[in-house]
């Protein structure tokens, strides 16, 4: 049984509201291009998605993007820096921290309506105060439309690639969008999600029935995956990647593009693997054209601090959910991938 608790605010109000001013518009334009250069290898510079794993706090999160800026606007020539503000948090069994959405104060209760308003608040910001359009993940793609005007890369979660919603929503996504590779790591579910995400699609989107023309740079995001023994595995190594060039091959899927994902199970959620694992893919990116052509950048997950604290700790910029790199760590980790790129 449902309890109807408060009416939200509608897509339409909350944007009206909270309107993206039209200087910045253009600025989101010319960073989706960008990105969707990249993924279609027309622009041969590689993408960072880089950032906590939650964006629980925004004054943090403006921070942590306003020194981000600083440093992309210096390896500008070699990496296209996107900020990771992931304001959804799937959770495997359904309790835990949610996100921003569901707990605007992650020390406090339920509050939806306040939750949908903090994070458009905190996308305009980073906008506003560092001319950096970022990244969120579609965990509802029923909210999708609250925040479409203002991220320029939206991903699919390991936990969502086999949804039909979240394959027929991304289809009609503006953006570049990373499918996942699911919790079991299979790359035949993977590649299906994607074509799926390529292709037109019709079907019920809120009150409407909708059509969608597909999305030709929906691609690949390798982020390890889990056996039935729940032990981590990872799949960024050479063999991994070469063999899903060759389903990129035979599926006739369109703009071939892999992003690797360094943390969660690729780095066993240790975040100081994740410049070991930077590497190691820039080494294979060298050895094997294949590899140099498909692999289109790195997601890292990244805060202020180093680590993770328990919900309702203090330590600014440290995360509440999975452990991040600390920013010091992350500043020469850039200026590292740009050198050897």
């Amino acid at each position: 049984m449902f309890t109807k608790i408060r009416e939200i605010i509608s897509e339409e109000e909350l944007k009206a509201k909270m309107p993206l001013p039209a200087k910045y518009k253009e600025l989101k334009a010319k960073r989706d291009a960008v990105i969707k250069d990249i993924i279609a290898g027309r622009d041969k510079r590689k993408i960072l998605i880089i950032g906590p794993c939650s964006a629980d706090n925004e004054d943090a999160v403006c921070d942590y993007a306003s020194r981000l800026a600083k440093v992309a606007d210096k390896v500008a020539d070699k990496l296209f820096i996107v900020p990771r503000i992931y304001t959804n948090k799937p959770r495997t069994r359904g309790e835990g921290y949610k996100g921003m959405m569901h707990s605007p104060d992650p020390c406090k209760g339920t509050d939806i309506q306040t939750g949908i308003t903090s994070i458009r608040d905190m996308h305009l910001r980073v906008i506003k105060e560092c001319g950096l359009t970022g990244a969120d993940e579609m965990l509802y793609p029923d909210n999708y439309g609250y925040l479409d005007d203002v991220l320029s890369y939206v991903s699919i979660g390991a936990r969502s690639s086999e949804n039909q919603q979240h394959r027929l929503v991304a289809s009609g996504v503006d953006t570049a969008v990373g499918v996942k590779n699911p919790m079991n790591g299979s790359l035949s579910v993977l590649a299906n999600s994607i074509y799926a995400v390529q292709i037109p699609n019709e079907f019920k989107y809120g009150k409407y029935q909708v059509r969608t023309d597909g999305n030709e740079y929906a691609h690949a995001v390798f982020r390890g995956s889990v056996d039935i023994f729940g032990n981590n595995l990872s799949n960024y190594h050479y063999e991994d990647i070469m063999r899903f060039y060759n389903v990129y091959k035979t599926q006739g899927l369109k703009n071939p593009a892999i992003i690797i994902d360094v943390n969660h199970s690729n780095s066993n959620k240790n975040p100081l693997a994740q410049r070991r694992i930077v590497n190691e893919v820039i080494a294979n990116m060298k050895e094997s054209k294949e590899i140099g052509t498909i692999v289109k950048g790195f997601m890292i997950e990244s805060y202020i601090e180093d680590g993770q604290q328990p919900l309702g700790g203090q330590i600014y910029g440290k995360s509440i959910t999975d452990a991040c790199l600390g920013w010091e760590k992350t500043e020469s980790l850039i200026y590292e991938t740009a050198d050897k790129i």
